[in-house]
Formats: C-alpha cells, sequence, structure tokens
C-alpha cells in the first residue's frame, strides 16, 4: 500500500466515524426530548496555505450541536497539506528537512448540560511528514465524579488497547495522566484516560486498527455513560461545580493543548479550533 492509499484510507475512516459519532448524539437527544431535540449544523471550510496563498491546503468540516443533554458538542474532521511555518518545523518529526505535510483526524469535544454527565474529549489523526505517524486519545472530565463511569470507561479503553498491545493500556494512561496536567493549577483536568502520539510500529495496519478500535471504544462506552446520568436531577450547587470546573478545561485548552497550538499554526479554521471552549464558565 503505498502513502496515497494509506492517507485515503485514514481520512475515510476518520469521516466515517464522525458520522457515526454524530447520529449516536442526535439519537440521545431525540431520547431524551422527542418535541425538540438537538441536530448537529454542519459547516465546511476551506485551508489556504500560507506558504502558497494561492494553493489548496486541504478542507474540514465542523459539526456543532446546542441541544438538551449537550449544551454544546463539536465533531470536526479535516484532511490538510501544506508546508509548517519556520517557528513550527522544529516540534515536528521530519519537519526540519522538509516542512511540508499532510494531516487527517477527528476531534470531538461535548460539554454537557448536567454537571452528572461527564464532559470528554476525543481526537484521532494520522500526520506526515517525511515520517508519518498516528496520535490522539481521549479523555473524562466529570464535574462531580461518578466512580463507575470512572471504572467502565477505562475499561473500555484498556480492551482497546490490549486488542493490539499488553503494554499500551498502561503507557497511555500515563501518559494521558501526564499530559492532561494543569500544571499551573496543580490539578489533574478530568480522570483521565489515554494519550498516545508519534505511534509507527513499522505495521501500519496494526497501527491504523488501534486507531480505529479506540474511536470505537469511544463510541461504545461513552454514549452508556450518557444515558446512565442524563435524566437525574441535579442542584444549582452542583451546577456550580461544573462550570468552574469548565474554567480548568478552557485554561488547558489555550494554554497547552497540542491540537490547539497545530491548527493554529498550520492555518486552521480558528472557529473549528476553538469549538473546544466551553458554552459558558465560571472563574472565582
Amino acid at each position: 500500500m503505498n502513502l496515497d492509499e494509506k492517507q485515503k484510507k485514514c481520512s475515510d475512516w476518520f469521516r466515517s466515524l464522525r458520522d457515526k459519532i454524530c447520529f449516536e448524539f442526535e439519537k440521545i437527544e431525540e431520547e431524551f426530548e422527542k418535541k425538540y431535540p438537538g441536530k448537529f449544523e454542519r459547516k465546511n471550510w476551506n485551508r489556504l496555505d500560507k506558504s502558497s496563498p494561492n494553493s489548496d491546503g486541504g478542507y474540514g468540516e465542523m459539526s456543532l450541536m446546542k441541544g438538551n443533554v449537550f449544551e454544546k458538542v463539536g465533531v470536526n474532521f479535516s484532511e490538510v497539506h501544506g508546508e509548517f511555518s519556520p517557528e513550527f518545523r522544529n516540534e515536528i518529526p521530519g519537519a526540519n528537512d522538509d516542512p511540508r505535510f499532510w494531516a487527517s483526524g477527528i476531534s470531538l469535544v461535548a460539554h454537557m448540560k448536567s454537571p452528572l454527565v461527564p464532559a470528554i474529549h476525543l481526537n484521532t489523526r494520522f500526520i506526515c511528514t517525511q515520517k508519518t505517524w498516528f496520535g490522539g486519545g481521549t479523555d473524562l472530565n466529570p464535574a462531580i465524579e461518578n466512580p463507575q463511569d470512572t471504572i467502565d470507561f477505562h475499561a473500555s479503553l484498556k480492551k482497546a488497547c490490549d486488542s493490539t498491545d499488553s503494554s499500551y493500556y498502561d503507557k497511555y494512561k500515563k501518559w494521558c495522566d501526564e499530559y492532561f496536567f494543569i500544571k499551573h493549577r496543580n490539578v489533574a483536568r478530568g480522570v483521565g484516560g489515554i494519550f498516545y502520539d508519534y505511534l509507527n510500529t513499522e505495521n501500519f495496519e496494526n497501527d491504523f486498527n488501534f486507531t480505529k478500535n479506540i474511536g470505537l471504544a469511544f463510541l461504545d462506552i461513552y454514549p452508556k455513560i450518557v444515558r446512565r446520568q442524563m435524566s437525574k436531577k441535579f442542584t444549582e450547587q452542583q451546577r456550580e461545580i461544573q462550570l468552574k470546573k469548565r474554567g480548568l478545561y478552557a485554561e488547558f485548552n489555550l494554554v497547552y493543548d497540542r491540537g490547539t497550538r497545530f491548527g493554529l499554526m498550520t492555518g486552521g479554521n480558528v472557529e473549528a479550533i476553538l469549538m473546544s471552549l466551553p458554552p459558558i464558565a465560571k472563574w472565582d
């Protein structure tokens, strides 16, 4: 399989996963509120490569829903290419020798109306410079933790990891705990998950299947967690806790998040990049 075929295979998968997730989330909205369920609105955007303003730099599709269960959820697909800016090349494997890149992926962030339903993040991607690799991960961000949700979420990820390599879960869980730690607050962003990057074992199918399995694990476990919690009553005090927790989420994404930096420094769509920010948050 040549590189073009690998890129198409990955891009097709990310787009397909986006469709499956949007379908499932709209089903949840319909189950909760049949009369006025939330629906995704899709917006397409084109990227102009800054290194050559008249050239095609790829495109993206942003799917955004503001509903009754999902206060704000964005599910983005992108397939972009071009050249890394000079100030960014040192951070990307293979970009110093040749600044050209190709990248495709899915990025999702869900902020929920109920503080009893945890927020969540998912991102998986395939990136090509002079090197190629997979990266991504998912982490659960409850305002008020339900221990069973945390146990089930991690069990689902461990099963997905173990199907490829029994060493992956412990390694990528640790990476997640370290990556999603808000250093200036000395606190974890949530209850963890997995995070991986620069995955290239020189077996493309294995690495691709692992990335697919993470997406499918998310698609299986997170809707179950949402359905388990979405109809429970919550208090105004719990809502206040949620809004302050969202402040931490926003701080992390603006200060530390690699995806945010990658998007902004490669000329991505600003609205799509910043869709991860919560609709309402509080700071004291």
